[in-house]
């Protein structure tokens, strides 16, 4: 019987050589294919630029690339040689809807300030360290939009990805004057002072679903095999923290994977947050989606092989068929002895990557599905 599991692995800019050069990318791609891995996340748009060629960028801010790789398409050069060894290609937009990183507002809002989230005070909305566009803002949500469209349209992806900050915005943000003049109009007063009154945290988490709707649709409209992931914070601390109302996306059926980042550096706390999620926000329908972020590296942290096999044995224990790592690099550290860990255990068999048809269950679930047609809203019912 054939496996069909998620195994994956986020590529990233910082602490990696991966997209230095071509070679590297062929290197990193024969490695993760040989380990067991059947899909790539690589990161496309973070601190301010893109891992691709960019007419929107181009044409709001006048750099179409990130520096590092000018003359170059590390995008295209990394589907190219992820797709010769049947890797999925999912493009990570890292950033999201965050400007810069201490770097009040850095180049982005230097260009367009009319774009930056406020918070009560009207400060430009902060939150450890990262400086934030106005989520709730259209143009801004056309812009992000377009970033991702342009990647829809140009290259032969396997999906899309946004993360903790697509669609995200501090609950702190939302005092900004259209904002407020929004809700006013709506509900006759102030918004309150309080950023996690109940009512006020719900109404900002609906229109960033609103936007998640839109993405959705539209992302399927150019084609309808593509793959809507997200890799939100944890529920329902997202919602409380950063208006991410992953719940609600798995009901309206606005996402077709989702990677929870369960950072956690000891098995027990994976465990527990692992156990409320299954018991309190995926039903066995929805699990089939779930593949949990797990954190492998970060600065000088590096996962012991012990954990990392407890981690994907009580994944599968839990009937969740999969896991995505951050990040690359953890993989080759100490002479690739995680990467080893997989391909002698649990990846040793191959797995193909789920279909459409798989994640959403292929048995008649209903789904409501929102798709944008010839700028109109359809809303119906799709059998899956």
């Amino acid at each position: 019987m054939s496996l069909t599991e998620i195994r994956g692995v986020w590529l990233t800019t910082t602490g990696s050589k991966v997209f230095d050069s071509r070679d590297n990318i062929i290197e990193a791609m024969d490695f993760l294919a040989a380990t067991g891995f059947n899909v790539v996340f690589p990161v496309v748009w973070n601190k301010a630029v893109t891992q691709f060629p960019s007419r929107v960028m181009q044409q709001n801010f006048g750099v179409e690339i990130n520096p590092q790789y000018q003359g170059r398409d590390v995008l295209a050069e990394l589907i190219d040689e992820a797709h010769r060894v049947n890797l999925k290609v999912i493009p990570w937009f890292e950033y999201g809807f965050a400007s810069s990183y201490n770097s009040n507002g850095g180049m982005l809002l230097a260009k367009k300030p009319q774009w930056a989230a406020r918070d009560c005070k009207g400060n430009l909305l902060n939150k450890n360290g990262f400086e934030w566009l106005n989520t709730l803002d259209s143009e801004v949500q056309d812009f992000v939009l377009s970033l991702i469209l342009e990647v829809v349209n140009n290259y032969d992806v396997d999906g899309i990805q946004g993360d903790d900050r697509l669609p995200a915005l501090p609950c702190e943000g939302g005092y900004d004057k259209v904002t407020v003049q929004r809700y006013q109009q709506e509900f006759g007063k102030n918004p309150p002072q309080n950023p996690k009154d109940s009512q006020w945290l719900q109404w900002r988490a609906n229109i960033l679903t609103d936007f998640l709707a839109r993405l959705y649709g539209e992302v399927k409209a150019i084609n309808n095999n593509l793959l809507v992931s997200m890799a939100p914070n944890i529920h329902d601390w997202a919602l409380k923290e950063y208006l991410q109302d992953s719940q609600t996306w798995l009901k309206k059926g606005l996402v077709d994977i989702i990677h929870p980042q369960i950072y956690r550096r000891d098995f027990n706390s994976y465990k527990s947050i692992i156990d409320k999620l299954v018991k309190e926000q995926f039903t066995a329908n929805t699990r089939r989606r779930l593949a949990p972020g797990v954190l492998i590296k970060l600065g000088s942290y590096n996962i012991n092989s012990g954990y990392l096999t407890q981690v994907i044995e009580y994944n599968r224990t839990c009937g969740i068929q999969g896991e995505v790592f951050f990040f690359y690099e953890g993989l080759r550290d100490n002479h690739n002895a995680l990467a080893k860990v997989l391909r002698n255990g649990y990846y040793a068999q191959s797995a193909a990557f789920p279909s459409l048809e798989d994640l959403h269950g292929g048995n008649g679930i209903r789904e409501e599905v929102v798709v944008k047609k010839k700028g109109l809203f359809a809303f119906f019912r799709n059998w899956f």
